[in-house]
């Protein structure tokens, strides 16, 4: 679930997260909440702690469009962070765009060793996937898999996968 600066900033943003989670029966741990670097590299000190009370419910938390903000590696390793979503800036054109794959790779390689899991965003073409599976980029998102569907439209492709 994509948050907002507003939302986060919100002084009962963290009781609206448990109110969410109750009022859907959705527990915790399948709560992904994505933050832009932006909004993680506002008041770095408030920002940690309401990462860590999110973590302290269970949730888990990814950087959304990496690469496009202004954030400190320094505060990347102190916050608990679960994923990197690279930005599709950086996948278009892959194969060959070497800077793209340079960025792409370096983003990849640091998120393992930092133990995050890593998103590609934008996924649109066949080259694309195949670049990033060569750098064992786990998972990726984008079009060349489906366009933004109602839900009901996504459980039938997912139950015909499963076939």
């Amino acid at each position: 679930m994509n948050i907002s600066a507003v939302q986060f900033k919100q002084k009962n943003f963290i009781n609206n997260i448990k109110n969410i989670l109750k009022i859907t029966g959705v527990r915790a741990e399948n709560l992904e909440l994505e933050l832009t670097e932006s909004v993680l590299m506002t008041n770095v000190t408030e920002t940690t702690k309401t990462l860590n009370k999110l973590k302290d419910i269970g949730v888990s938390l990814a950087i959304d469009d990496f690469g496009t903000g202004y954030s400190s590696l320094n505060y990347l390793r102190h916050f608990p962070i679960d994923r990197l979503k690279i930005d599709k800036s950086f996948i278009r054109n892959i194969k060959y765009d070497s800077d793209n794959a340079a960025i792409t790779r370096a983003i990849i390689a640091m998120a393992e060793s930092l133990r995050m899991k890593v998103v590609a965003e934008g996924v649109e073409s066949h080259d694309e996937l195949e670049v990033l599976k060569n750098f064992n980029c786990s998972d990726i998102q984008g079009f060349l898999f489906s366009k933004p569907a109602p839900p009901n439209v996504i459980e039938d492709f997912l139950n015909k996968k499963r076939k």
